[in-house]
């Protein structure tokens, strides 16, 4: 059985992701949650593809947009919810076959801005991780509406 580390939060931010319709349809999941830091998953499928056969450059940036946004919500009050005003990505490899890991950082938290970073990476069947993308993102809270 695996131990969450910080249980509250990671409620918290699963409650909101399950309401993620995309980030379900592909087939995302939560990996990790601590203030300040998110690390989502999305395994290969021909739901994440371009007609290449790798990773579609739209689901790099959605998974992106999502680990960051989450790692935001961290930091955000109750009652409130994160969303993205601008994000600015790099993709730096591409990539087919294993999963994506985008793991999202706060950099600063204000009350009503809140900057974070998400670094998406490609991990092999065997294991091995090699940079992919590179995002930052700017975030406004709202208040919560569900």
């Amino acid at each position: 059985m695996t131990q969450v580390a910080h249980p509250d939060l990671h409620a918290r931010i699963e409650a909101s992701f399950v309401r993620q319709g995309m980030m379900q349809h592909l087939g995302a999941r939560i990996v990790s949650v601590a203030p300040g830091e998110v690390e989502i998953a999305l395994p290969y499928s021909e739901r994440v593809t371009q007609q290449q056969g790798g990773y579609h450059g739209g689901a790099m940036g959605a998974l992106a947009d999502i680990a960051a946004g989450y790692a935001g919500l961290t930091c955000a009050a109750e009652g409130q919810e994160v969303t993205t005003v601008e994000y600015k990505i790099n993709f730096l490899a591409a990539f087919s076959g294993g999963e994506l890991r985008a793991r999202g950082h706060v950099v600063r938290a204000g009350k009503r801005l809140i900057i974070t970073t998400a670094e998406v990476v490609h991990l092999n069947d065997d294991g091995g991780e090699s940079p992919c993308a590179l995002m930052q993102q700017t975030l406004a809270t709202v208040n919560k509406t569900y």
